[in-house]
């Protein structure tokens, strides 16, 4: 059983309050009853409640930090960068998993502003920001932009540009973009970019919706090499679904990358796990959530930014899902 601020007060034989006022140095306390409320805390090793310190100082040491989706490993590197960043700073972090929904976003603000956070970093589709502007703490953007706050992302137009450079110079004669939801903003930005150099470049291209998930992406492509039989590469909107191809090709006897070449995007730990190797546009996520953290801090110490938005290169990595140039 967590011990309590009533236990330290029986154990030093003090009243509760004094236990807080030591605490929280926020009020008189003669030494020998400092020295007896610090031992007593000692002996039990009592940790304070950050919340309850909280409503004292009115400054917690929480960060809340809300992400859409983390079954997706990119999101949990994103968190990682975040925590890691603040608990150098002596910060802590709660997480809250939104699957891209309203109501559930609304509810853990909701749940972060009543445990006194002191400042919230945000992966919110763009349709669902007027919530966070008129929020009293300071909010940091990670991986999703709104013009009048700052953030932190990826560099998508670049990264989908990439991925259609590298499909054409491997010699992809038709390809099939694999489009993500389009209210998804970094999503629909690369599938943009991506689209607009292969047309540019004259070649067949055909464009195939699909979620997100590894779930929703394996029903989505069934249809694809049936659809479009002549498909000699694809570009996958994240990694998820680029796994999810190579399954279907599999399924379909197409060999990967003699007959057909796939890309991905993101480069999460299972790009490295299939086989083939997939290849990828990799984003820096956990240095992405690194830095969104070490922004939201300044704020929180009222810096001023220099600054407000902070977009991080992009690259290709090159693993068994393509050929190498000249096969």
């Amino acid at each position: 059983m967590a011990v309590t601020i009533r236990d330290v007060a029986k154990a030093a034989g003090v009243s509760a309050a004094t236990v807080s006022r030591v605490i929280n140095n926020s009020g008189y306390a003669h030494e020998d009853t400092r020295k007896a409320v610090l031992d007593a805390i000692q002996k039990l090793n009592y940790k304070p409640n950050e919340v309850a310190r909280s409503l004292y100082t009115q400054r917690s040491k929480l960060i809340g930090l809300i992400l859409p989706d983390i079954t997706n490993p990119f999101f949990p590197a994103l968190a990682r960068g975040v925590e890691d960043w603040l608990r150098e700073e002596g910060y802590r972090l709660i997480i809250g998993n939104s699957d891209e929904q309203l109501e559930q976003e609304m509810d853990y603000l909701d749940t972060f502003i009543q445990h006194n956070v002191v400042g919230i970093i945000a992966s919110i589709n763009e349709a669902h920001s007027d919530m966070l502007k008129d929020l009293k703490i300071p909010v940091v953007m990670l991986d999703r932009t709104i013009e009048s706050l700052p953030a932190v992302y990826a560099d998508q137009l670049e990264g989908g540009k990439l991925a259609a450079q590298k499909i054409l110079e491997l010699g992809s004669k038709e390809v099939t973009v694999i489009r993500g939801p389009v209210e998804v903003r970094p999503v629909y930005q690369r599938f943009v970019s991506s689209f607009q150099l292969l047309k540019q470049a004259g070649i067949k291209i055909n464009v195939l919706d699909s979620e997100l998930t590894f779930e929703g992406a394996s029903e989505s492509v069934k249809t694809l090499f049936d659809k479009y039989p002549n498909t000699d590469g694809i570009l996958a909107c994240n990694d998820i679904v680029a796994v999810a191809v190579m399954n279907e090709a599999e399924r379909k006897g197409r060999s990967v990358p003699e007959d057909v070449q796939i890309i991905g995007f993101d480069d999460i730990s299972i790009s490295e796990l299939v086989n083939p190797g997939l290849s990828t546009i990799r984003q820096p996520a956990y240095e992405m959530g690194a830095r969104a953290a070490e922004i939201l801090i300044k704020k929180v110490n009222q810096e001023v930014l220099t600054d407000i938005h902070h977009k991080l290169p992009v690259q290709f990595i090159e693993r068994g899902s393509t050929r190498k140039v000249g096969d």
